[in-house]
Formats: structure tokens, sequence, C-alpha cells
């Protein structure tokens, strides 16, 4: 491995205000100043909203983001923030067409802003959650709602999107049923993978100020033995120092994926999460063996992926990011940060472990599935299937009812992945994104067309990129998705309907990256 050049951007998170600086009308550079943008909270977005279906019915929800100690089970309990004192927060369940009206109360410390972005759902710009393109943050001590019609069915959660306070414990799912659902199946299981350093080895922000300084002053000294450094699955007592003499606490050395291409991660955790429960004392599924089970799993980490399997079992994928595929059976899946997969599984009898490993990084999560008496498997089980048939994204094909219709290409856009750990500069095409310049460059589409982004990965290092508002196809017959892995050095074409007016971010769901920069701003012509 090339460290240095695996390395050559330090994370870049979830947008530090949020996630897009960009004034409610600007004007890109490259195009005329009469390049006005639709403005989130104009005509244009209203009318988006009035098309969607409803069934009337309004769901109220209060959520309060607050310092919290949570038990994390094993006697792990960090100091941490929260939504109503747990993690995951409380699952909001909704019907297809059912308005979701949820009051977000601020009552973080030392003048702390957030929002919550309700990651996958295509719903009007202005409930979005993006400070300050399409809210304002919501100040400490103050409350914001949130009111939107969600009519797509599909496995969701929720986050801020405000620094990278997606690291911390403020996220929980979202599900949003189809009363009409054809899949056959007994029971469900919400798996909701994250990946834990908050209140035990540091905090998130002290994360990023540390990633932040890059390797640029190890410019010249000698890299070739950081592969053996330190891969953090448990919490080291003293820091890592780099060649210079720095600290490296949180700064992850020498992991690497074939699935991923190479480097795997930037940041080393103490614990890898299922349903917020360390591997030590894990969450147990309870069912009857024959039972067929439907798993909804969610990566609500911050930089890691994860590969994962239920022991002695086979999975059939039915859903990526909430929209349905051809039916795929493996024995595994890999799931990047943002991404969701729904897969059946029709349970044996016994004890069985879900082992989601973080990919190249030497530790995993645990859960058990206990359908009948056994023995309870080690935490440090690898079931035969993690090395098993694992059908990448790119492999699945969309069910015939969500493919794109065939249409023209209208506008291509060239999304390229830049920077590198070297000078910790994540960006889209050359170009950080800064929270603060109203006129920051917008990736310009009119509504009604036909939109492909050539998603072309100029970095040492995989990218889980994320498009707020819309549901792309990758390629001509592929899954239809908001969150896909972009391999290092490799190029991905998806194709989305201009439908949902508006300014969209995209950016990369690695908290670090996006961050530091790697976003833009998908925006609509006024």
């Amino acid at each position: 491995m090339n460290s240095i050049n695996r390395r050559s951007v330090l994370l870049a998170g979830l947008g530090s205000a949020g996630a897009g600086a960009l004034a409610a009308c600007t004007s890109g550079s490259g195009s005329s100043s009469s390049n006005a943008l639709i403005n989130p909270s104009g005509s244009a977005v209203a009318a988006a909203e009035e098309k969607r279906k409803s069934t009337g019915r309004r769901q109220k929800v209060t959520l309060t983001a607050a310092p919290a100690v949570i038990d994390l089970g094993g006697g792990v309990m960090p100091k941490t923030w929260a939504y109503d004192g747990r993690t995951p927060g409380k699952e909001i369940r909704l019907s297809v067409g059912d308005t979701l009206v949820a009051e977000l109360s601020n009552q973080l410390p030392n003048k702390t802003t957030t929002s919550i972005h309700w990651h996958g759902i295509a719903m009007r710009n202005d409930m979005d959650g993006v400070p300050p393109t399409t809210q304002t943050a919501v100040r400490a001590g103050s409350t914001f709602t949130y009111e939107f019609i969600a009519d797509a069915p599909g496995t969701y959660f929720f986050h801020p999107h405000v620094g990278v306070q997606l690291d911390r414990g403020l996220y929980a799912p979202l599900i949003v049923e189809d009363p009409k659902e054809t899949l056959d199946y007994d029971d469900e299981w919400v798996v909701l993978l994250d990946d834990w350093v908050d209140g035990v080895t540091g905090t998130p922000d002290e994360v990023f100020a540390e990633l932040r300084q890059g390797m640029g002053g190890m410019e010249g000294h000698d890299m070739g033995d950081m592969g053996g450094m330190d891969m953090g699955a448990s919490p080291s007592p003293s820091a890592s120092a780099s060649s210079d003499g720095r600290s490296m606490k949180f700064m992850l050395m020498g992991a690497e994926s074939d699935l991923l291409g190479g480097d795997a991660g930037d940041v080393k955790y103490p614990h890898h999460l299922i349903n917020g429960r360390v591997a030590a004392d894990p969450d147990v599924y309870t069912g009857k063996p024959g039972k067929k089970v439907r798993l909804r799993i969610i990566n609500a980490g911050g930089d890691t992926a994860y590969r994962v399997a239920l022991g002695d079992h086979k999975l059939t994928i039915t859903h990526t990011d909430g929209f349905p595929v051809q039916h795929q059976e493996v024995d595994a899946l890999l799931v990047g940060m943002g991404e969701r997969y729904d897969v059946l599984v029709t349970l044996g009898d016994g004890v069985f472990p879900l082992v989601a490993v973080a990919e190249g990084k030497d530790a995993n999560g645990f859960a058990l599935v206990r359908t009948g008496s056994g023995s309870t498997p080690s935490v440090t089980v690898r079931p035969k299937e993690l090395d098993g048939v694992i059908v990448t994204a790119s492999q699945l094909r969309a069910a015939d009812d969500v493919r794109l219709t065939s249409a023209k290409t209208d506008v291509t856009h060239q999304i390229k992945l830049t920077g590198g750990m070297m000078k910790y500069n994540w960006a889209i095409n050359g170009k950080p994104f800064d929270m603060n310049d109203p006129q920051a460059t917008p990736i310009l589409i009119e509504e009604g067309q036909r939109v492909r982004l050539d998603f072309v990965n100029d970095t040492d290092m995989w990218h889980p990129m994320h498009l707020h508002g819309h549901t792309y196809q990758l390629g001509t017959h592929g899954p239809r998705k908001d969150t896909a892995i972009v391999l290092p050095k490799k190029k991905l074409s998806v194709y989305f309907d201009a439908d949902n007016p508006g300014q969209w971010m995209l950016h990369c769901h690695n908290a670090y990256h996006g961050e530091a920069g790697m976003m833009a701003n998908v925006a609509y012509r006024a």
C-alpha cells in the first residue's frame, strides 16, 4: 500500500454548518448572473409538494437533541448527544402518503446549533435540514418543526447536517411502510450499524481537528512501517505518534480492503455497534425456526463500511436505499455509510451470530439471532459467509416497476472527487465546498431534465456519494439509490429525473470528508 497516496485526503464529513452555504438565489461561476436558483421556500417547491399523494394523516413527534449518558452495554456508558436520551433514537414509522410533523427541540450545550436531515427521503426542499442552504440552523434553546409528505416507501434514517454531529448519538431509523407491500415475510428487524468514538476516546470534533492537520508534515519521512500501526479494535491507552512527532490518537493507518479498492478508512474507533450495543453485550433478536424475517440494515457510521453476514444463513437482497431490486441471494453484504439494504432470511434453529465486520479495521459489530437452544457464539467468530458470495450494488438490477424509463440525457455533469490525506483537502472538482460562501458554484440543472452524473474518483480512497432529494439509478438498468460507493480511480455514472425543485446537497457520506469539503450544491435554475 502507498500510505501517503492513500491518505491524500483527510476525512471530510457532513457539511460544517450543515451541508451547504449557498444563498437561496445565487449564480454559479462559469454561468451568467442571470442563472438565479430556485429558492428552497419558493413557489416551485410548494407546487412540487402539492403533487405528492397524501393520505391526510399527520403523525406528530417531538425530538429533543440534548446531552445524555447512554448505556452501550458491557459497562460502556459514554457522555454524548442523543435524541430523547437514547441511541439510536426512537424509530419513526409512517405509511406512504402520511405527513410527518416533527418538532426538533435543541437543548445542546454551548450555543451549539443543529438540524435534522431526513436521509433518502425526496421531500420538499425547505424541510431537508441543511443549514444554511435550506434553513437557518436551529439555535440552542430553540425549536424548528419539519413537516413533509413521505410518499416513497422504504428504509431511511435521520441525523443532523451540522458539522460532524452525525458521529455522535444523534440518529434514528425512519421507516415508510407500503400498504400495498407484496413482499412476503413474518417479522421485521431493523439493524442499525454505527462506529463509536464519542465519550470513549474523544469527540468527533477532536477527531476532525486531528484529521484536518493532514499528513503534510510527514513529507520526506520513511512511511514504510505505517502498515503495521495500531488499527484500533479497542482503545489504546496511549496515542500513536506520527513521524514528525504529532500525536495521532484517532488517525487510522494501514486499513485496507479489497472490496473497497484499497484504503478502507481513516478513524480508529473503540467500538462498533449494532442497535446501540457493543459486541460484548449484544442486541438479541428472538424468533422462531422457519420464519421469514425482513432485515432493514442501515449504516449510520461516520467512517466505516461494514461487511454483514448472519452465520449459517443466506440473505436475499430485496431493496437498496428503499427501492426494490430483482431479488439476489448472497452470503454477505457490503454496506457503506449512508446506504441501506433490505434482505429476507429464513431462520434456522439455534443461536446465530450477526456479524458486521468493520471493513479493513480488524474489528466488528456483533448481535445475536436466537430461535432455539444452543451456546452463544464468541464475539470474535467469523462466519464463513463473510468470505462467500458478496454482490456489489452495481451488480444488482432495479425492479421493473421502479426502473427509470428510457429517455435521452439532457445534461451531463462530471463530478470529480479530488483531494487526499497529505493536505486533507477533500473536494468536488478540485474546489472544497465553502459553508460561508453564498456565491459558491452550483451544479446547475433544470426541472424536467434527465440528468447524468459521472462520478470520477481521482483519489486513493473510496467515497459513498449521497444525493439529497432524489434517487438516482446506477447505469441504465442498475438499482435505484441515493448513496453509492465510488471506488478509488474508478468512474460511476448515475441517472435521475429532475423532478424535485430546490437546492440539494451532493456529498461524500464519510462524516469527515464531507466536512472537509467534498460537497456541492445541485441546484435548479429558477
